[in-house]
């Protein structure tokens, strides 16, 4: 994992509970991380069934947050039943998470999640990318910054990649062709700062209409199905990784 630290991998023996996966999230994943940017690990844990099955349960998610070295870490988990469920919930966040090739932790249950996913992705995938685009979109309109500004276009051009050919790509810098010519300019300013301010570019708000009505159309002649096909899988997976 090139630019990331070394020591990564030493998260999971730090948990509480056994981690089924982490993978490196955020600016990292989306090919726009700065020399200062937070290292964003997301992934699933197991609680016991002891933790699950009687009057007090276990933490369904796990957020901690800590520096070392200089690095911000912060790593958020999910019980790997609510894991599952939002991953059939048409949940991006989740999809990309479980898919990032920057990995950290793995374990056979991730390697059967992950031969799972393609039977988890519907058309209807493409609500989340239109909504996180919004609400991406009204944030550069307030701050003006370039981050909010590259989330907005990572995040259609994924969710029409997504829907045109059913695989996942959360890597802006190789989704150029589905967005303006000047977006490989705005990603090396984003990795020259966090929190720079977007350089004036004559005509953005049209490109991003354009993109969103292109992601629109994707999702109308997508060739993915309407539901998914994995929940009886998945629930049979958890049942197993939850026994000892």
């Amino acid at each position: 994992m090139t630019g990331l630290p070394e020591w990564l991998g030493e998260v999971a023996g730090e948990q509480p509970y056994p981690l089924v996966f982490a993978t490196v999230s955020g600016a990292h994943l989306y090919g726009f991380p700065s020399a200062d940017s937070d290292v964003d690990l997301r992934g699933a844990h197991v609680l016991p069934v002891a933790e699950v099955a009687g009057l007090r349960d276990g933490p369904g998610t796990l957020d901690r947050t800590w520096t070392r070295d200089g690095v911000e870490v912060d790593l958020v988990t999910h019980d790997l039943a609510k894991f599952c469920r939002l991953l059939l919930g048409r949940n991006g966040y989740v999809l990309e998470q479980l898919l990032s090739p920057l990995t950290v932790k793995t374990s056979p249950p991730y390697e059967e999640l992950v031969a799972l996913a393609p039977g988890c992705v519907t058309r209807h995938h493409a609500h989340h990318y239109l909504g996180f685009a919004r609400t991406q979109w009204r944030l550069f309109g307030k701050t003006r910054e370039l981050k909010p500004l590259l989330y907005t276009f990572r995040v259609l051009a994924t969710g029409a990649h997504l829907m045109r050919t059913g695989e996942l790509e959360a890597d802006l810098t190789r989704l150029y062709a589905y967005g303006p010519a000047y977006l490989p300019e705005l990603v090396a300013a984003k990795r020259a700062a966090e929190h720079a301010l977007a350089p004036a570019v004559p005509g953005v708000e049209g490109d991003v209409e354009r993109m969103t009505a292109a992601l629109e159309e994707a999702q109308t002649s997508s060739p993915l199905p309407d539901r998914s096909t994995a929940e009886a899988a998945l629930h049979d997976l958890v049942v197993r990784a939850r026994l000892p």
